[in-house]
């Protein structure tokens, strides 16, 4: 037989563990902090260790608790979606992707009828998911650029993370070699001031500096390229489908990995929900199709 403690007891412990605090957890639960208080040290005493030591103005979870925590959020997790299945209506199919609005708009709807072909009763939403924003409870999987690292989350590889200068066939005629770059003209995006000076050592350019306009996001700045204002510096796979179609044009050979790959999040219960799985074999076989070749102008160096 199972042996369930005292679950009002381990509900209290898994919302303060994640939450910080007891008022939070409170909040949570509908109940006073004090009750929480109290929940909790009564499953420390049923448990016979301590998961948290109470310090001032904060809760530190002993290692015991970070081990109870680490298992608990999962199943609970799991718990909340097995009962939204139960019971939703039958007809209804909902796959909620966290997506940052650039992906969205530069890779995944412009592939999405794809997907709707091969399942037409499954009905997507997006909701925002950028690389500042957490794992949203409600989904079903995020799409994410990082290192990999996200605890508690299954993490799949979709694509590489790399760089390459881009614009309007235009202003790459004049473009022979990296040196020809002037700082004034290369587009800048406010979150990966990295990106320039990465490539420009790379390049073997490390002296330009990079002062041309600043947008808070990758599509803004790549439209700005797309509409004569400058050089971008594209990423994968967002200038895909514009060097492909010739909107855009790469003037130098050289691709430099940024150190970051774009991911597939799930939590690992997902892939038991048969719409997520349909979602997860489809988007790994569209990431793993190559790009187009994209195009060229003249025979740019890649070295200065």
């Amino acid at each position: 037989m199972r042996r369930l403690l005292f679950l009002n007891g381990i509900k209290a412990f898994e919302a303060a563990a994640r939450t910080g605090s007891f008022a939070a957890a409170g909040l949570e639960l509908s109940v006073s902090a004090a009750a929480v208080s109290r929940m909790v040290h009564l499953l420390e005493e049923r448990l016979g260790v301590a998961l948290f030591e109470r310090k001032a103005n904060r809760l530190v979870l002993t290692q015991a608790g970070r081990a109870y925590q680490g298992g608990l959020t999962p199943i609970f997790d799991a718990l909340a979606s097995l009962t939204a299945q139960v019971t939703a209506p039958a007809s209804v199919r909902v796959l909620t992707i966290g997506v940052g609005h650039t992906f969205a708009m530069r890779w995944l709807i412009p592939r999405l009828s794809e997907f709707r072909s091969e399942e037409p009763d499954i009905e997507v939403r997006f909701t925002t998911g950028g690389a500042a924003v957490p794992f949203g409870e409600d989904w079903s999987c995020g799409i994410k650029l990082g290192t990999g690292d996200w605890p508690g989350l299954v993490a799949e590889p979709l694509f590489a993370g790399d760089l390459t200068p881009v614009c309007v066939p235009r202003l790459a005629g004049g473009l022979k070699r990296p040196a020809d770059l002037k700082g004034p003209s290369l587009i800048r995006v406010a979150h990966s001031a990295e990106d320039w000076p990465i490539w420009l050592k790379a390049a073997g350019a490390a002296r330009i500096n990079a002062r041309g306009p600043e947008f808070q996001f990758y599509g803004q700045a790549l439209q700005a390229a797309a509409d004569g204002l400058g050089i971008a510096m594209g990423i994968r796979p967002y200038i895909d489908d514009d060097l492909a179609a010739g909107r855009l044009v790469a003037p130098f050979d050289l691709s430099v990995p940024k150190g970051m790959r774009w991911y597939l999040l799930y939590r690992s219960f997902q892939t038991e929900q048969r719409d997520f799985a349909a979602f997860r074999r489809w988007i790994m076989r569209a990431a793993s199709e190559p790009a187009a070749r994209p195009r060229r102008i003249g025979r740019a160096a890649a070295r200065s």
